[in-house]
């Protein structure tokens, strides 16, 4: 675990950057990524499409400004609607090799809904699943000839979201995962179980705490997921109920050695003051997993 921080990557999510219709305000990229250097992060995932530049010499030229790098991103895909889906896989093949000019090696999938935003679950039928399994093979092809690794990322509000739809998942594919912990712990499963069953297949990992109370609200659909996220949803590490030492742990001793990316969901109204907000929020939980490394986990 020595070398444990020089594997902790950031998220524009985390500064509040997310493209979905209606999120919320979008920081400027030259404040996102400076804040990013100044919490100790190296490394950045790409964020929405077209938020940093999407010309791979314009790109590396940008990051080579705050010494960063690209370690993946967060390209969605619906793959249950065969009337969709080659739509989907053409924006697929363009995002993977777009991810590939910048070196990076995963490209996270989010297994999107056919329904808006994140707030309407979904319960896929036997047919439904026998589509997506057979696009998802498609689509890994893809991602493959670009050079890169498919990661799924179980999200709430997506088609992979709950614990029963991550051991599906795993018995009827080899895909690899992006272990969300907030998403996974949300969804009802426990994140330490999940990095224990998934074993070697996590390839990426998105690192976010939840606060407990507010995640039973949202899984009893008394409050929406992005209300939820309003209201402080997810917390710096070590403040809610996830277990992230122990999934840490887990991984590392299972041999990982890929990303752990700060990845803490927020929706802004506006910038906030300098040193506040998300930057706080991202140096709280550098300072986490630093102690984590200093004890030893």
């Amino acid at each position: 675990m020595s070398d444990l921080l020089e594997r902790v990557a950031g998220a524009p999510i985390t500064w509040g950057v997310d493209g979905s219709p209606g999120w919320g305000y979008l920081m400027d990229r030259e404040r996102v990524l400076r804040e990013m250097v100044e919490s100790g992060l190296s490394a950045t995932e790409l964020g929405p499409d077209g938020y940093l530049p999407t010309d791979p010499v314009e790109l590396k030229e940008f990051l080579d400004r705050f010494d960063m790098s690209i370690v993946g991103g967060f390209v969605p895909a619906l793959l249950y609607r065969e009337d969709r889906v080659d739509d989907q896989l053409a924006y697929v093949t363009r995002a993977a090799r777009q991810l590939a000019s910048t070196g990076s090696k995963v490209l996270v999938l989010g297994p999107s809904s056919a329904n808006p935003g994140y707030d309407t679950p979904v319960d896929m039928s036997d047919d439904e699943w026998t589509t997506f399994l057979a696009n998802l093979r498609r689509l890994e092809t893809i991602v493959g000839d670009a050079g890169l690794e498919t990661a799924l990322h179980p999200h709430w509000g997506l088609a992979i979201a709950t614990g029963p739809d991550i051991d599906r998942l795993l018995d009827a594919s080899d895909v690899g995962i992006c272990l969300d912990t907030g998403h996974a712990y949300l969804g009802g499963a426990d994140p330490v179980e999940v990095a224990k069953v998934a074993g070697g297949r996590v390839l990426h990992v998105h690192l976010k705490d939840v606060d407990e109370a507010k995640a039973e609200r949202v899984r009893s659909g008394e409050v929406a997921f992005r209300e939820a996220v309003l209201d402080g949803l997810f917390v710096p590490l070590g403040e809610g109920g996830v277990d992230i030492a122990g999934v840490i742990q887990t991984l590392e001793e299972q041999g990982y050695r890929g990303w752990y990316v700060l990845e803490q969901d927020v929706s802004l109204k506006s910038d906030p003051p300098e040193g506040e907000g998300p930057k706080a929020d991202a140096v709280d939980s550098v300072a986490f997993l630093a102690d984590l490394v200093a004890t030893g986990g």
